[in-house]
């Protein structure tokens, strides 16, 4: 009954929207930064850890960041996987562990009843600062991931990221999977994976975002808790700049399937990048807005080519990919292409007009409060914050920056980043 009750009251609190999000920063005794928002009225908190450890820090061990997160959950201090999980599952904490390719991160969802938080952050820290690293783990969770590379090289969808990603970044550590290759994480031995936790997982190259009903007092405790015995480290060296490709180029990739998949694109933004709101704004227009692009209208309405048609910026630490994506039967391929090239090109050179412009602006602003309308989201949103060094006020300001935007901004900005000249292509499909 006790658990239960615990599931009820995190759905009914999980809905809870929040007002406005005052953001306050400081820096533990072991100098790992810290992002607190209070919540009042709700007992949970929404805790998530970070650091700069993706797999874009992998070097040639291709795999090694995904496997090590996924390692530290899998026994720690003297608690082997099932018992770290039955303790959070018996006050109904909610922890997860994952690495994309700028970073991994540990979450914690807990009620914030004295007794109950502090089974989940001892929990917590035990994953954080005494993973076991046993063979046996290793073994397991690495025969997981090879399992899960043998699936994705039966996935065009995969496939096609795969070759994309390799023709935009060519060899800019951007360029790999984070789940790695057959032949990379077969050779990884669990002290490969120790010694990346020793080099990386440290408090000068953490972060945690605290969000909910916690004082600041309460907040500063649980990040001294949780980082004690964490050694202090230091930042890895920051990663290379990504290079812009010397010319367009089109793979054509042969797939036994029915459709295929084609996509698109560039080096595009960073997160920090000054024209990411013009950018953001025009794409939105351009693939961004699902069924009212430009896109979507050329590709789907218009010529019934395919499914839907889109596109997007995907701003990381250095330049993300901006892609514009579809998929289509084998034989309408080369229509399909033509019909997205010309639609990009127009959008290029011709830009917007301010009818789109106001409707983006109201599209984009009219739904925003709703992107962090509780502490899971909210939290999210401060994590990214934290991790690419935005202002503090990055949510207060957006919609005044969006609405601040003209047509002539957005139509500079757009030229002055987006060259179809360098345009990478990639199909894949066909018979």
């Amino acid at each position: 009954m006790r658990i239960k009750f615990l599931t009820v009251l995190l759905l009914l609190f999980s809905g809870h929207s929040q007002a406005a999000a005052k953001i306050e920063q400081w820096a533990t005794s072991q100098g790992a930064r810290v992002f607190y928002v209070q919540t009042q009225g709700l007992p949970l908190v929404d805790i998530q850890i970070s650091f700069d450890a993706g797999s874009a820090r992998d070097g040639e061990q291709h795999g090694i960041a995904g496997l090590t997160t996924d390692l530290l959950q899998a026994s720690a201090g003297q608690w082997d996987a099932d018992q770290i999980a039955q303790r959070f599952e018996s006050v109904g904490a909610q922890f997860g562990a994952s690495a994309t390719v700028d970073s991994s991160s540990l979450t914690l969802r807990s009620l914030t009843e004295p007794t109950l938080l502090n089974t989940a952050l001892e929990t917590l820290q035990a994953v954080l600062t005494k993973p076991q690293f046993n063979e046996a783990d290793f073994q397991r969770e690495k025969n997981h991931a090879l399992a899960a590379i043998k699936q994705r090289e039966e996935s065009p969808a995969d496939l096609a990221d795969l070759a994309f990603d390799k023709a935009v970044f060519g060899n800019h550590p951007y360029a790999y999977p984070t789940g790695g290759y057959l032949n990379t994480v077969s050779k990884l031995k669990v002290q490969d994976l120790k010694q990346f936790y020793q080099r990386y997982c440290v408090a000068a190259n953490a972060m945690i975002v605290i969000v909910g009903d916690l004082s600041k007092q309460q907040a500063q405790q649980t990040a001294e808790k949780l980082f004690k015995n964490l050694p202090v480290g230091q930042k890895p060296a920051p990663l290379p700049e990504v290079k812009m490709p010397e010319k367009a180029s089109i793979q054509a990739i042969k797939f036994p399937s029915s459709q295929t998949h084609v996509l698109v694109g560039m080096p595009g933004i960073s997160r920090t990048d000054p024209d990411y709101f013009a950018l953001y704004v025009g794409n939105h227009v351009l693939g961004g807005s699902g069924l009212v692009s430009k896109l979507f209208d050329e590709v789907r309405e218009k010529r019934g080519l395919a499914y839907s048609a889109y596109s997007y910026f995907a701003p990381m630490v250095k330049q993300g990919a901006f892609t514009i994506g579809l998929q289509t039967k084998n034989e309408q391929t080369q229509q399909a292409l033509k019909v997205l090239n010309d639609t990009v090109n127009d959008f290029v050179n011709k830009g917007i007009t301010e009818e789109e412009l106001q409707a983006a602006k109201k599209n984009i602003t009219g739904g925003f409060v709703m992107r962090f309308d509780t502490n899971q989201k909210l939290a999210g949103y401060v994590t990214m914050i934290g991790f690419h060094g935005l202002p503090l006020d990055y949510l207060d300001t957006f919609t005044q920056k969006v609405e601040a935007l003209t047509v002539e901004q957005i139509r500079e900005a757009v030229k002055k980043r987006l060259m179809p000249t360098l345009f990478q292509t990639v199909t894949l499909g066909g018979k």
